[in-house]
Order: structure tokens, then C-alpha cells, then sequence
């Protein structure tokens, strides 16, 4: 599983300012009828984009973006899978933000995509930074928890599962059950309610 293995981010980062950005927010509801997740990307704050042409990622200068900054409570609303499915097909691999709705932490730690957070103060700073011209690399370490950008450190946060998890690359549970299938199998042959049938 050491190809799962999650430790660093690296590149640029976009900054998207503002408290309680939903799910419907992230990814409009009419997308939710797709039978698969490709092509989710390009319709990602598709409304925000259309509404402020200054949109953060209307901005070329964002293109390929790596990283996320968000602010408060980022991901609330319907508990679904296509709000961080939409950021990672746009390219989006760690996510920085002051708190985080916990069904949206979740489905990004289940997809490999680490979500750090920071105070307001350093949220503020990461902001300015990631919105100079042109912006800095970012990194975000996950074994350190720190965010590096330009000269500059700062400590970010996340719980030690979710840490674990990325950095022995247990975060994909299907992968993990896959990698564990003789074992599973020979577990089910015991079990007189799956053999006794």
C-alpha cells in the first residue's frame, strides 16, 4: 500500500474566502445525477463563477491549483461525495481551512485528500499569501503538520487517525479489504451464518 501513501502536498494554492461554503456551493445539485465523477471538476462553485467573474478559480493565475485555503465550517450541507469528488477532478489534492463540516472531512480523508486546519490568524496570513502575484508554492506536510509557503512555516492540525492513516496509506478502505482478501475470505468460511446456509 506504500503507493497510497500520503505525506506531502505541494503547489499552488488557491485562496476562497468565506465562512459556511456548503456543498451545494462546491458543486451544484443538477451535477449530482452523473453516473461517474469524471468531468465534475470543470463544474466546480460553477454558480459562484458565473455570479463573480473575480472568482478565485476564474482566475488563470490558479489554474492547476493543488491546494485549497478556505475559511469556517467549509463543506457543510448535504452530506455528499460529489462536493470533494468535484475538487480533486479540478485537481485539488489538501485542503487548509479553519474548521471543516465533518461529513466533507470524512469523505476527503475516505478519497486521500488531507484536511489541515489553522487559526483564524494564520488562515488570514495563508490568504494574503496564496493571493500575491504571482503566489508562492505551497506545501502542506502531513507527518510535520506544518504549511510551508515561500520562506515562511507555519503548524497546521489534523487528528492523529486521519494522520495515520495518510501516512501508512490505510486512508482507502477498499483498498485495504482488497489487500486483505485470503484473510477475509478464510475468516468467512468460519462463520456458520455465511457457511451454513
Amino acid at each position: 500500500m506504500n503507493d497510497a501513501i500520503v505525506e506531502k502536498i505541494s503547489g499552488v494554492a488557491v485562496p476562497l474566502r468565506g465562512d459556511n461554503i456548503d456543498t451545494d456551493r462546491i458543486i451544484p445539485a443538477r451535477y449530482l445525477r452523473c453516473v461517474t465523477f469524471d468531468g465534475l471538476g470543470e463544474h466546480a462553485f460553477e454558480d459562484d463563477r458565473k455570479q463573480d467573474p473575480g472568482h478565485p478559480f476564474n482566475q488563470e493565475r490558479f489554474d492547476g491549483a493543488s491546494i485549497l485555503i478556505v475559511g469556517r465550517n467549509f463543506g457543510c450541507g448535504s452530506s455528499r461525495e460529489h462536493a470533494p469528488q468535484s475538487l480533486h477532478k479540478r485537481g485539488i489534492k489538501g485542503v487548509i481551512g479553519q474548521s471543516f463540516a465533518e461529513i466533507f472531512f470524512g469523505n476527503c480523508n475516505a478519497m486521500g485528500i488531507p484536511c489541515m486546519t489553522v487559526d483564524a490568524d494564520t488562515c488570514e496570513t495563508l490568504f494574503a499569501a496564496a493571493g500575491a502575484d504571482p503566489p508562492p508554492l505551497f506545501e502542506i506536510d502531513v507527518s510535520a503538520g506544518t504549511i510551508s509557503f515561500g520562506d515562511r512555516s507555519v503548524q497546521g492540525g489534523m487528528p492523529s487517525g486521519p494522520r495515520k492513516s495518510f501516512l501508512t496509506g490505510t486512508w482507502n478502505a477498499t483498498a485495504v479489504l482488497l489487500e486483505a482478501a485470503d484473510h477475509t475470505d478464510e475468516v468467512a468460511s468460519k462463520l456458520p451464518y455465511i457457511t451454513g446456509f
